[in-house]
C-alpha cells in the first residue's frame, strides 16, 4: 500500500506501475525532446495517469491547468523542488497554475496549528516557489482553510465514497481521526476546483508516486458526478452512454450535436440502451469525445469534471540512502540551508562508491545508487555534457568519491546562494499571488 503521509523510499517502480495501473511516461508525447528538462529526458518522470489529454492540448495550443499543493509541516527540501521544475516547464505552454496550501490537511494529519502552517507555507515554501521561477502569469496561490469552493466541493464529493473504500485505499482504521479521513476529500476538492472556474479542462497534478492514492480516488470521484461515459466497448465500438435515467433522449441528442461540431458525422443512437455510437471513431478520439460531452454536462448545470491527469517522478535519494524527508533533517538538503551547512552534509553523504579507492579504480563507481550524484543530476548541473562526463568518469573508475563530493558541494553552494538572493527579492511579490479567499 502506498501511504501519502508516510511512504518510504520506493525500490521497484516497475512493480508499483504494474500493481496500480500507472502508465509509462514517454517523453515523445511532449514537444522538442532536446529542449525538455532533464526530469523528462532522463525519465525521472517515469509514469502518468491520463496525461494524453494534456499533451493533446499542448500540441493544439489549447488551455489546460496545473494543480499543485504543499503540506506546511516541515521545511522545503530538494525533493519538493522536483515538482516545481515540472510546473515551470509545463507552464511554458500557457497553463494556469493553482498552488493549494494544505493547511487543513496539515492540521488534521500532522497536528500543525493553522497560524504556524501559514507562516511555514509563506516563508519556507511560497518564497522558494517564486524564487525558483514559477511564471507569474496565471499563477494563483491559496490556503485550503480560506477557499470556500474547495471545502464545499469536499463535502459534496464525500457523498460519493464510503468508509470501506477509504479503508481499502488508505488503510484507515478505527483509530484514524475523522479530520484525517476528510483530508483526501479536501485534496480532491483542490484538484477538481479549477474546473469550477475554467469549465471542463484537463488538469495535471505533478507528484511523487506516493501521492497516487489521492489521484485514483479523485479520478473516481470525478467520474461519479458525470452524466456521460465515453468509452470503447468490448466489441471495439466507440460510444457515449448516459449514466442517469432522466432526460435520456434529450441528453443523447445534445451529445450528438456537440460531437457533430467536433467533426463526427455518423451516429447510431439507441435510446433504450442509453447509447450513442460514433461510427468511424477510434480509441484515440475518446479524449476529444469526452471533452465535448463534458461541456454538454456543464451547460446543463452539472460539473462535467474531466478526470484529472498526473505525472509521477522518482524520489530523490536522501543523503543517508533513504527517502529525503523533512522529518529527518540528516537525509535532506533544505532550500534555506546555509551553503556551508549543505556542503558539510554532502561531504558526509552515502555514495555509490566501492570499499576502497583501489576497488573503485578497478570496478568503477555506481552513480545509479549515489545520493551525491543525484543532487547534481536532478538539481545543480544543468549542462547535459557535463553530467554525462561525471557519470562516465564515475563508472570507469577515474572519479573517486572524495573529489566528487567536493565538486557536488561546490555546485550546491552556488545553487543555494543564488536561490537565497532570489528569495530575498520575493517580498513584494507575495501579495500579488497569494489569495486570501
Amino acid at each position: 500500500m502506498l501511504d501519502p503521509w508516510a511512504t518510504s523510499q520506493v525500490k521497484d517502480y516497475d512493480r508499483i506501475m504494474e500493481e496500480f495501473g500507472i502508465e509509462s511516461f514517454d517523453p515523445s508525447i511532449l514537444p522538442d525532446q532536446n529542449e525538455q528538462p532533464r526530469l523528462f529526458k532522463k525519465r525521472i518522470v517515469f509514469g502518468h495517469r491520463g496525461f494524453d489529454s494534456v499533451s493533446r492540448r499542448i500540441k493544439r495550443g489549447e488551455p489546460f491547468a496545473i494543480m499543485s499543493g504543499l503540506m506546511p509541516s516541515g521545511r522545503m527540501h530538494l525533493g519538493h523542488k522536483m515538482v516545481i521544475d515540472q510546473i515551470k516547464y509545463l507552464q511554458t505552454f500557457g497553463a494556469n497554475v493553482y498552488v493549494g496550501v494544505a493547511d487543513l490537511e496539515s492540521y488534521a494529519t500532522r497536528n500543525m496549528p493553522l497560524d504556524k502552517a501559514r507562516d511555514l507555507a509563506i516563508n519556507s515554501y511560497i518564497r522558494n516557489y517564486l524564487a525558483l521561477g514559477i511564471g507569474k502569469e496565471g499563477l494563483e496561490i491559496y490556503f485550503q482553510s480560506k477557499r470556500k469552493e474547495v471545502k464545499d466541493l469536499a463535502l459534496l464529493l464525500g457523498k460519493k465514497v464510503n468508509l470501506s473504500t477509504m479503508k481499502a485505499i488508505y488503510g484507515f482504521n478505527e483509530q484514524t481521526n475523522m479530520g484525517h479521513m476528510n483530508a483526501p476529500l479536501l485534496q480532491a476538492g483542490d484538484i477538481l476546483h479549477p474546473q469550477l472556474k475554467q469549465g471542463p479542462i484537463p488538469v495535471v497534478v505533478p507528484v511523487g508516486v506516493d501521492q497516487d492514492p489521492h489521484m485514483r480516488l479523485c479520478r473516481d470521484l470525478a467520474a461519479s458526478y458525470r452524466l456521460f461515459n465515453a468509452t470503447e466497448t468490448a466489441d471495439g465500438k466507440i460510444g457515449v452512454f448516459v449514466k442517469v435515467d432522466e432526460n435520456v433522449d434529450k441528453l443523447l441528442n445534445k451529445a450528438k450535436s456537440a460531437l457533430e461540431k467536433e467533426g463526427f458525422l455518423d451516429f447510431k443512437m439507441i435510446p433504450r440502451y442509453k447509447a450513442l455510437y460514433i461510427q468511424g471513431a477510434a480509441r484515440s478520439d475518446l479524449t476529444s469525445i469526452d471533452e465535448a460531452v463534458a461541456q454538454v454536462e456543464k451547460n446543463e448545470g452539472h460539473f462535467g469534471f474531466l478526470p484529472p491527469a498526473s505525472t509521477y517522478h522518482r524520489f530523490i535519494m536522501g543523503l543517508t540512502g533513504e527517502k529525503m524527508s523533512s522529518s529527518k533533517p540528516e537525509t535532506a538538503i533544505f532550500l534555506d540551508d546555509e551553503p556551508k551547512d549543505a556542503q558539510k552534509k554532502i561531504m558526509k553523504a552515502i555514495t555509490g562508491g566501492r570499499e576502497s579507492a583501489e576497488e573503485q579504480r578497478e570496478k568503477g563507481g555506481r552513480p545509479e545508487v549515489c545520493s551525491v550524484y543525484e543532487t547534481m543530476l536532478f538539481h545543480t548541473v544543468d549542462d547535459d555534457d557535463e553530467i554525462q562526463r561525471i557519470e562516465d568518469e564515475c563508472r570507469n573508475g577515474e572519479r573517486l568519491c572524495g573529489g566528487c563530493k567536493k565538486e557536488a558541494a561546490e555546485h550546491m553552494a552556488i545553487f543555494l546562494q543564488d536561490l537565497k538572493e532570489k528569495r530575498d527579492e520575493t517580498e513584494h511579490q507575495l501579495n500579488l499571488y497569494v489569495r486570501e479567499e
